[in-house]
């Protein structure tokens, strides 16, 4: 990210690099499915993160999908735990707890596909500087909060306004909110799913707190 000038806010406006490996991108993918087979018995999780970058504090969201349609989508934005353990977490609380759908059953969750979003910190940003396909935002007034992650916008063809105001829409404001008296706060997201690895065995939301 380059260095805003000093009496600027700072803003997300670089691309995003890689922040993970191939191989921590697998270990994640596949403790997301483990650890929503050990909330349905049957197996056991380890939470010990394999490696000391995976054991840093970072927000993420976990989404699933069932026969190419969404099942379930939960995460964290705030970093509480490691990363290791908030993918965990976000996997069970989206197989289980969405309120939008029914619990993922037994026989549904080898079939499930799993995407991870792992999020940078939160900034606040102006409506102008938003960036379709690379930030996603938190608009925010008073108790009400609404998130969409960086994909959403690309994958339904909005444009900046439309991306502003589906935020406003998902936090149950007006979705004129973000020209007046709302909170608008960015982040992107290091985005990796099962498709990313065909043939692997590591067989897109609500926010938590």
């Amino acid at each position: 990210m380059t260095s805003p000038p000093s009496d600027e806010k700072p803003v997300i406006t670089s691309v995003i690099t890689s922040e993970f490996s191939q191989e921590e991108r697998r270990l994640l993918l596949r403790l997301a499915h483990r650890a929503i087979s050990a909330a349905l018995g049957v197996q056991k999780l380890d939470l010990t993160p394999p490696t000391p970058h995976l054991a840093q504090p970072q927000g993420a969201f976990s989404t699933l999908h069932l026969h190419g349609k969404l099942r379930g989508c939960i995460g964290y934005v705030l970093p509480k735990h490691s990363l290791f353990q908030t993918v965990a977490e976000a996997a069970q609380a989206a197989a289980f707890e969405d309120p939008r759908f029914v619990p993922v059953t037994a026989d549904e969750a080898p079939l499930l596909a799993i995407e991870i979003s792992v999020l940078s910190p939160l900034q606040s940003i102006q409506p102008e500087e938003v960036i379709v396909g690379l930030h996603g935002l938190v608009v925010s007034k008073g108790s009400r909060r609404g998130l969409l992650l960086p994909q959403v916008p690309v994958e339904w063809g909005w444009d900046r306004e439309t991306f502003l105001s589906q935020t406003c829409l998902k936090a149950g404001l007006s979705t004129d909110c973000w020209m007046h008296d709302a909170e608008i706060k960015a982040f992107t997201a290091e985005v990796f799913s099962d498709e990313d690895f065909p043939g692997s065995d590591s067989t897109a939301c609500s926010i938590g707190p």
